[in-house]
């Protein structure tokens, strides 16, 4: 048996007292009327500050006059400890006064309770169920309601003997507790993932490679000004609208459905949108967000409000979305002027924002890495108010059931790994320094005398001029074993390139080492162990566009040296994995042909030289005459 059993069965075995609001509180509706606003002085709560449970210190920080509250508004206060309610816009929403004394506006009622009350357990009392149900009852209004404050005060409570109502308060303070703590860590982690999201939509949009930028204006195929809908011609049905406000507030990169409508006959020069139109807000509160942009991808034809610019074209309508989103393309949008507090862009600032414009089969795959990294973000979005959510109806359920009780008695890569594997897919490949995708080490030091008929596999330098191919699976000398000592070690899939040569062309010819035992490598050479396909890395080391980057990197005169730790800088364009093996297994295929020819054309020079023997002897053969 719990605590809060004993205490009921032997404080209140046969259930609890309610009694009328004003019988066991203090309370003020201040109805006087609210004096000017400042900008300091005592924090005004209103309505609106009043949220479920809290009061959002946040949502508008508004002041009254120190005179003011000390002369006009001292009934109209309220300490910490207070419960404060509101009785219209909105109605029925509950806090509790905790953090400073504050002045109230109309439309909150403050109750103070009693000694009968303790007043967090009339807090959560006056949030469940019971006593919310009996404000509906009670409220009144159309699409508004409201209660007036002679009815409110008139609603029942359960009061409970104090430690009952204590020991409730206890339980129900924990889980509020591990709630708040709860949303706190998910926020900071949503917050985490976008920013995650963040860096790699802009590393993807930098386009570090050779792709053009271009201003709006010079892929517009129209671009024009929506035309006004106020507020009070917005309707639940008709023709589908956008007005400015909603790009702030409701969309974001994309979206293919319009929250507000409107009846088209009573718009003035109505202007619309289609599929894949840019809407630009070009009216705001801040700098910052200025022209913030999003694509419509939606079906049905639809009006623009007023301060929107509708941008037609004829690319990716996400890749001109999300590229309008990046830091890039804001610090060209913040150049609006401000004027009265406001912020103001226009058509031909939205036609100078210059943007990388790739391919569009580029522009397609961007999309779908990006879509997939904002999926991520909008499943947190969702899943972390979800699970906060969760932890909120587990409150709610405890506190209706111990407050009933009372009644009655009875929870998507700033790796650069991450960012290598999306330029690939993007791209097609990733330009990568060679030091990101391997270690570089030197080979020892032994000499061709210490070469044996058997023991060590190994492999000497000048041995990678004349002996090797692409790639090896066996080696043509072994190494004494009392040698190997002074030997380096490569080992499956490991590159062994020779760093040393008599002339440019030769420096750094490689072989990919494919045998199963480890070998043995001499010195003048750099042993390369790295995780992609030895065989593709191999070939592209017999690049020209290596031979240039090599030629920058050697030194020396009769004898042309690229030292190990100089390699780490070649930059090499990298596809995904399964490429590799394609290109490698395509190059092989031509290296075997290529081999095959070699020794095939020498076959049939012996095989027509023996021909040509054959006949010119045979024709050159005379008979002698005799005489």
């Amino acid at each position: 048996m719990s605590r809060l059993d004993v205490l009921i069965k032997e404080l209140c075995p046969n259930g609890v007292e309610y009694k009328a609001l004003e019988d066991v509180c203090e309370y003020v509706d201040y109805r006087g009327k609210t004096p000017q606003k400042s900008d300091s002085g005592i924090f005004l709560v209103t309505a609106k500050n009043i949220r479920k449970g809290y009061i959002d210190y946040e949502k508008s920080k508004e002041y009254i006059p120190v005179e003011d509250y000390l002369n006009v508004m001292r009934r109209g206060t309220a300490e910490i400890g207070d419960i404060l309610v509101t009785t219209e816009a909105p109605c029925g929403n509950v806090a509790m006064v905790d953090r400073i004394n504050i002045a109230l506006a109309q439309r909150v009622i403050k109750y103070r309770c009693l000694e009968q009350l303790e007043p967090r357990f009339l807090l959560h009392f006056l949030l469940g169920n019971e006593f919310q149900n009996q404000l509906k009852k009670a409220s009144t209004g159309g699409t508004v309601k409201g209660i007036k404050g002679s009815k409110l005060h008139k609603l029942k409570v359960a009061v409970p003997p104090l430690e009952v109502q204590r020991e409730i308060v206890h339980i129900l303070d924990n889980f509020t507790f591990l709630t708040a703590e709860l949303t706190a860590e998910l926020t900071a982690e949503l917050t985490a993932r976008k920013k995650q999201y963040e860096f790699y939509r802009d590393h993807l949009l930098e386009f570090k490679t050779d792709i053009p930028r271009v201003k709006l204006k010079d892929i517009a195929t129209n671009i024009y000004r929506g035309s006004g809908i106020t507020r009070e011609q917005v309707t639940e049905e008709g023709t589908p609208c956008v007005r400015y406000g909603e790009i702030y507030t409701t969309y974001n990169i994309w979206f293919d459905k319009c929250v507000s409508h409107t009846i088209a006959e009573n718009i003035n020069s109505p202007k619309y949108f289609e599929y894949g139109d840019i809407l630009f807000a070009i009216t705001g509160e801040s700098v910052e967000d200025i022209a913030k942009s999003t694509a419509y991808v939606g079906k049905e034809k639809c009006l623009a409000g007023g301060d929107i610019v509708v941008l037609k074209h004829e690319q990716n309508p996400k890749y001109l979305s999300y590229v309008l989103s990046t830091y890039d393309a804001q610090k060209q949008k913040s150049k609006g002027k401000i004027k009265s507090k406001v912020v103001h862009s226009s058509v031909p600032a939205i036609e100078e924002i210059e943007i990388p414009l790739p391919p569009l089969d580029v522009q397609n795959r961007l999309v779908n890495v990006l879509d997939n990294f904002d999926a991520i973000c909008t499943d947190l979005n969702i899943g972390l108010p979800a699970e906060i959510e969760a932890r909120q109806k587990q409150y709610e359920y405890y506190r209706d059931t111990l407050l009933t009780f009372v009644e009655s008695g009875s929870t998507i890569l700033t790796d650069r790994q991450n960012i290598i594997r999306i330029l690939q897919y993007v791209f097609g490949y990733a330009p990568v320094q060679l030091s990101e995708i391997a270690s570089i080490s030197r080979g020892g030091n032994f000499q061709k005398s210490d070469f044996s008929s058997d023991g060590v596999p190994c492999i000497h330098y000048g041995q990678i001029y004349t002996g090797y191919g692409i790639s090896a699976e066996k080696t043509i000398t072994y190494l004494s074993k009392e040698a190997s000592s002074k030997a380096k070690f490569a080992v499956h899939n490991d590159i062994i390139m020779a760093v040393t040569s008599e002339n440019m062309e030769d420096v750094c010819k490689c072989v990919a080492w494919l045998g199963q035992e480890n070998v043995a490598v001499g010195g003048h050479t750099a042993i390369i162990h790295h995780n992609q396909n030895a065989e593709y890395l191999s070939y592209y080391f017999q690049t020209s566009d290596f031979f240039t980057q090599k030629r920058k990197l050697a030194h020396g005169t009769k004898v042309i040296e690229v030292t190990p730790d100089r390699l780490k800088d070649i930059i090499i364009p990298l596809p995904s994995m399964e490429e590799q093996a394609r290109i490698a297994g395509i190059l092989n295929h031509f290296d075997t042909l290529c081999n095959d020819l070699t020794s095939g054309i020498p076959t049939e020079i012996e095989a027509r030289n023996r021909q040509y023997e054959y006949y010119r002897d045979k024709l050159l053969t005379f008979e002698e005459i005799q005489e």
